[in-house]
């Protein structure tokens, strides 16, 4: 089994500052992309950032010069600093990998995975 387990949400003023990671455990082959998504009340989840294995890098208008995300391929993790935060950032931050999992015996059909989110709120 495959798991992506967030870390780094939390209650910060407007202007601050967050790093949210992401680690990948289980039985994985390789990793593709890697992404953050996010969904506010009421709106529909959204991409903020998405990284490549090669490293190439997309971010949503809203969030770019404010975020940067990132990932060590050696730790399965992708990062996404947060600078500048504003109120309108506040959202449920989940986290997406596109992955091949190896089954102990032969490399399992590509496929999405998501972690169950962690909150981020940011303050006025």
């Amino acid at each position: 089994q495959v798991q992506l387990v967030e870390s780094g949400g939390g209650l910060v003023q407007a202007g601050g500052s967050l790093r949210l990671s992401c680690a990948v455990s289980g039985s994985i082959f390789s990793i593709n992309a890697m992404g953050w998504y996010r969904q506010a009340p009421g709106k529909q989840r959204e991409l903020v950032a998405a990284i490549t294995s090669g490293g190439s890098t997309n971010y949503a208008d809203s969030v770019k010069g404010r975020f940067t995300i990132s990932r060590d391929n050696a730790k399965n993790t992708v990062y996404v600093q947060m600078n500048s935060l504003k109120p309108e950032d506040t959202a449920v931050y989940y986290c997406n990998a596109d992955l091949l999992g190896w089954n102990g015996l032969a490399v399992s059909p590509r496929k999405d995975y998501w972690g169950k989110g962690t909150l981020v709120t940011v303050s006025s």
